[in-house]
């Protein structure tokens, strides 16, 4: 496969989801950086073969050879993670914004207990500035995020009495002595290592002061400075480095008592829209990280109408029936996407197949509770936990590969049962049409010359195709 080709296939498969990217050169060099919203659509804009592009976007083109990705939670997130990163590589294609009135910047102001705040432009007053970044919306999105992990104040001038802010989490309480000025001046380096990118060396710093707050016995602490580092691990990347995963896939064996470390998870959804076309897709991460070399696709094939909980069945049991016999190595964890109903039905499976040892677990639709066999109560975890957010991205590659697969079997279906009524178009002949024109619209496009191109199409079946497509 050349170049070309691969970066294609790359931008096909690549996440849906906020983030930022690295079109890098044949030497490994950075030449362009972009944020987007979903990191697959904003891709295929530079790299799509029917997108027409200009001539910066040429000239990429010509010179990328490789395509780093860093999911982020948020689009706002991704906005501070490339213009960080730009400042670091510095890439020859990115436009470079001028320091003037247009642009949004961040400002660290020169006061003795520092704020931050979003400026038009940027001025010689002892503040930090950082910046130019080019949406002011997701600046302020992005900014509120930034004063969770780095509660500075927000008041001007200073209370004699502790605000709102400091009630809600957000602000530590400077302004009654509740936090040092020693203190809040650390908390300050910290967020500019932030914005400089050199987040990894602040997650070091902030796991020697957790690990010398729990020597000293001052837990509370700790716990803060865990959580900390626990959220800096998402904002970082969206789903966490291969360190840092590792570290989250600890987490979630601890959390819901699993009886092996998570090392590979394969997960199971299904799709169908009233029963028709149903379909099961199996995803497999190791290490926290997708392996779809290993996907699998299933028919259901015994089930008929809307059952949810017998296809469940059917998938796991055509699944680990076929590991059994092929003597293949077994998961460490199982993840069902559902409810309580959908786990059992895959519990019931694997027990009749003597493999009731497995760890299995569910994530509800709903609300997001995690279910485990023989427990009462759904595991509750927070909507920014790093061990929720890695179980709803393996559930949410599930859902998206068995979606992909349902829509094409149902567009298949579409243009099977078009061309069943028209006269002289048999099982061949539709085969044929399909393999040229692809879709329907394609073919209600087409002239009669062009379907008497197509093999085994005589001119009065090409008349019979055209009168009935263009009837509609």
């Amino acid at each position: 496969m050349n170049v070309k080709d691969s970066l294609q296939s790359f931008v096909r498969s690549s996440p849906q989801t906020p983030g930022v990217y690295i079109i890098r050169d044949k030497k490994g060099k950075a030449i362009y950086i972009g944020k987007a919203r979903s990191l697959r659509a904003r891709l295929k804009s530079h790299f799509s073969p029917s997108y027409h592009p200009d001539f910066k976007e040429t000239l990429i083109r010509r010179d990328a050879t490789k395509i780093d990705l860093i999911e982020t939670a948020t689009e706002a997130e991704a906005l501070l993670l490339e213009s960080s990163l730009v400042k670091e590589h510095r890439p020859k294609y990115n436009k470079e914004l001028k320091d003037d009135k247009s642009y949004p910047f961040l400002k660290i102001t020169s006061e003795k207990f520092p704020r931050l705040l979003v400026v038009r432009g940027r001025k010689s007053d002892g503040s930090r500035y950082f910046g130019p970044y080019t949406n002011v919306s997701l600046l302020r999105q992005a900014v509120s995020l930034l004063r969770r992990l780095f509660p500075m104040r927000t008041c001007s001038p200073m209370p004699e009495k502790v605000c709102l802010m400091f009630h809600i989490g957000q602000c530590r309480g400077p302004c009654v002595g509740h936090q040092s000025e020693k203190e809040y001046g650390q908390m300050v380096k910290e967020l500019i290592l932030f914005l400089d990118g050199k987040r990894d060396a602040l997650v070091r710093t902030l796991t020697r002061r957790m690990q010398d707050a729990s020597k000293d016995r001052h837990y509370e602490r700790a716990k803060t400075f865990r959580d900390q580092i626990a959220a800096l691990s998402v904002v970082s990347s969206g789903t966490p480095r291969p360190l840092e995963k590792q570290a989250v896939l600890a987490e979630l064996c601890k959390i819901l008592d699993l009886s092996r470390h998570p090392s590979r998870i394969e997960a199971f959804d299904i799709s169908n829209i009233h029963g028709q076309n149903p379909v099961g897709s199996l995803v497999v991460f190791e290490n926290g990280q997708p392996k779809s070399s290993d996907y699998r696709l299933f028919k259901i094939k015994t089930v008929e109408g809307i059952n949810d909980y017998e296809m469940m069945r059917e998938v796991v049991r055509r699944r680990y029936e076929r590991l059994l016999s092929e003597k293949r190595d077994l998961p460490d964890l199982i993840l069902i996407d559902g409810g309580r109903g959908h786990l059992s039905s895959a519990c019931e499976e694997l027990d009749s197949l003597n493999l009731a040892d497995l760890d299995v677990i569910s994530i509800a639709k709903q609300h997001e509770h995690l279910f485990k066999p023989n427990r009462q109560n759904p595991y509750v975890l927070p909507q920014d936990s790093p061990v929720l957010q890695l179980v709803r991205h393996i559930r949410d590659e599930a859902h998206r590969f068995a979606i992909t697969f349902y829509r094409k079997l149902h567009r298949k279906k579409m243009v099977w049962s078009e061309l069943d009524v028209i006269p002289g178009v048999g099982p061949k002949r539709k085969k044929a049409l399909i393999k040229v024109f692809k879709t329907l619209s394609a073919m209600k496009k087409s002239s009669l010359e062009e379907f008497l191109q197509v093999e085994g199409i005589d001119e009065k079946t090409a008349k019979n195709i055209e009168a009935h497509l263009k009837k509609g």
